[in-house]
């Protein structure tokens, strides 16, 4: 089985991404398992970003590498949080994900229901090997809008926030099974699963 290192040390995306490449015959592992430190993440954009990761865990460890970039934009703060989603309050460590949504609770405050729409961004790079000429770099996107409080006790990050229309709940209260197929990170590697069989 060939072994594929994941650019990220966050739990909940290695599950996330080891429920989805499941059948791939891979093994998917942490850049955390190899020692890899977080690289600094300056890009101005997800694509950027997810090159910069996949880079980095390529050149420390050797393997093929997998990253990921991804956050939620709001329309009405001009699509913030965007690139900085996962560290918009400022804060780091295991509460992150509950200051992130209270800080965008608060900015959204006077915000009505019909202006609160928003959208989950994904690209995912795989890259082959540090200097990868051509890497694929796959997109997706989930559209919805911001709840006024929390909903739901499954998922990361935003998921509590996000309301799902399809569904009429949020993104935190979907089994991973129905999360996987509609969510930007699952259309984003199936776009990858389309692509990779020629690539590798």
């Amino acid at each position: 089985m060939s072994k594929i290192v994941l650019a990220s040390g966050n739990a909940g995306k290695l599950a996330e991404l080891q429920t989805i490449l499941a059948d791939w015959g891979v093994e998917l592992l942490p850049q955390s398992q190899f020692s890899v430190s977080d690289v600094a993440e300056t890009g101005l954009s997800f694509v950027e970003n997810a090159l910069i990761k996949a880079r980095h865990a390529c050149e420390a460890t050797g393997l093929p590498a997998i990253a990921d970039d991804s956050g939620i934009e709001v329309d009405a703060l001009q699509g913030e949080p965007g690139i900085y989603s996962a560290r918009y309050s400022g804060q780091q460590g295991p509460d992150a994900d509950t200051h992130n949504n209270t800080k965008l609770l608060q900015e959204l405050e006077q915000v009505p229901s019909e202006a609160r729409t928003a959208r989950f961004q994904c690209v995912i790079v795989y890259m082959r090997f540090t200097r990868d000429p051509m890497p694929l770099i796959c997109q997706g996107t989930w559209e919805g809008s911001i709840l006024f409080a929390p909903q739901g006790e499954n998922g990361f990050g935003y998921d509590p926030l996000f309301y799902v229309p399809q569904h009429d709940c949020s993104s935190a209260e979907l089994s991973p099974q129905i999360k996987n197929s509609l969510s930007h990170r699952g259309k984003a590697l199936q776009q990858l699963k389309a692509c990779w069989h020629s690539h590798r």
